[in-house]
């Protein structure tokens, strides 16, 4: 699986529930509770470790909420972040992130694997927490004791320490090199930016999850989110490389010189405000939740912005009068009737076309 091709799967998995199991391969997990048909059991009780504390080990599914893995910043105000920062995420996202460092860098996602999640093996020992991703990143919890870096060497992943308040394992990052984004919308983080985690398994299958953002330098409020997700078992972490058969990035090349000529009027944006309910297959549903979800279209300081499943918002950029792409996230056509009004929006994604009808 190329880079690209692996970041769009992370979005569109980002925060869903469902096992991606399927996908890969079929290695029965051993030990593990199983119901009278052989079903791995995900509501039996949580295991421990053999220090009595709960045992994390496993494979999981973790991430936030796609609009905000999209847009980290969708419940902050424009006051609430640096004008040099919201300057940064604009020209980016009005490039369609052909600069991302993960793709065109091939560099590890830094916090960004910490938010979005995906796959991530968790092997949990007295000492130390190891959590293995599918890029061959990694990052190691130090639970000895030990304080972070006072004056680090700034690095990817970042240092780690960890404690346990209770059944929660709370883990404090710092130490992050500035060169890597936090979200698809690229907004920028500094060298000071602390992330804390409170690791919960309320079971056998389930993870809860809460993670903290901290960046005076950038942003004035922390950025808190839910980041929990499943246990996926009967399977295994593949790995891929970046640039193992990588044919992505001359592709890259944000829009068009036609596409960023293009100038909507507020006029014509205000008319496609509005609420719109996906209609027919269940299909993209890492996009629209299932069939019947709904999706909330804005407008913003003359910015059209999309609530994706009912979480965060995250800006349309326009390729057209009519069509609009947040990045990585397939595109949105809205349709008139022959009044002129917008009835509904084509919800355009590499395997199908879904209508979602206006509602209001």
């Amino acid at each position: 699986m190329n880079r690209l091709r692996c970041l769009m799967a992370l979005a569109m998995a980002a925060g869903s529930s469902a096992s991606i199991s399927a996908q890969w391969v079929k290695q029965p997990t051993a030990g593990i509770p199983r119901t009278a048909d052989g079903r791995p059991n995900l509501a039996a009780a949580t295991p421990k470790a053999s220090d009595g504390r709960p045992d994390l080990t496993g494979l999981w599914q973790l991430g936030i909420e796609i609009g905000y893995a999209a847009n980290i910043t969708a419940d902050l105000t424009a006051a609430q972040i640096q004008p040099w920062a919201r300057e940064l995420s604009k020209k980016r996202l009005s490039d369609f992130g052909k600069d991302d460092p993960e793709i065109t860098g091939c560099i590890p996602g830094g916090p960004r694997h910490i938010t979005r999640g995906g796959l991530s093996k968790i092997i949990q020992t007295p000492a130390v927490i190891v959590i293995l991703f599918e890029d061959l990143s990694y990052r190691q919890i130090f639970l000895d004791g030990r304080e972070l870096p006072r004056d680090p060497n700034p690095n990817w992943m970042g240092y780690s320490v960890g404690h346990w308040d209770g059944d929660t394992l709370v883990v404090t990052s710092a130490g992050f090199n500035d060169r890597t984004w936090l979200d698809f919308a690229g907004h920028p983080h500094s060298e000071g930016l602390r992330v804390t985690e409170r690791f919960r398994r309320r079971d056998f299958g389930h993870m809860d999850l809460q993670v903290t953002l901290e960046d005076a330098a950038v942003y004035s409020k922390p950025l808190t989110f839910n980041a929990g997700g499943n246990l996926v078992p009967d399977t295994d972490l593949i790995e891929y490389v970046c640039l193992e058969n990588e044919k992505d990035r001359v592709h890259l090349v944000g829009r068009t010189a036609e596409e960023k000529a293009v100038t909507v009027s507020p006029e014509v944006l205000a008319t496609y405000v509005g609420v719109y309910q996906v209609q027919g297959p269940a299909g993209t549903r890492q996009l629209a939740g299932s069939t019947g979800a709904s999706f909330a279209v804005t407008l913003e300081d003359g910015q059209l912005l999309i609530y994706l499943r009912g979480k965060g918002k995250v800006p349309m950029i326009p390729l057209s009068q009519t069509m609009f792409s947040p990045r990585l996230l397939g595109t949105y056509e809205f349709v008139q009737d022959a009044n002129g009004r917008v009835t509904h929006m084509l919800v355009h994604s590499a395997e199908e076309v879904l209508t979602a009808v206006r509602q209001r």
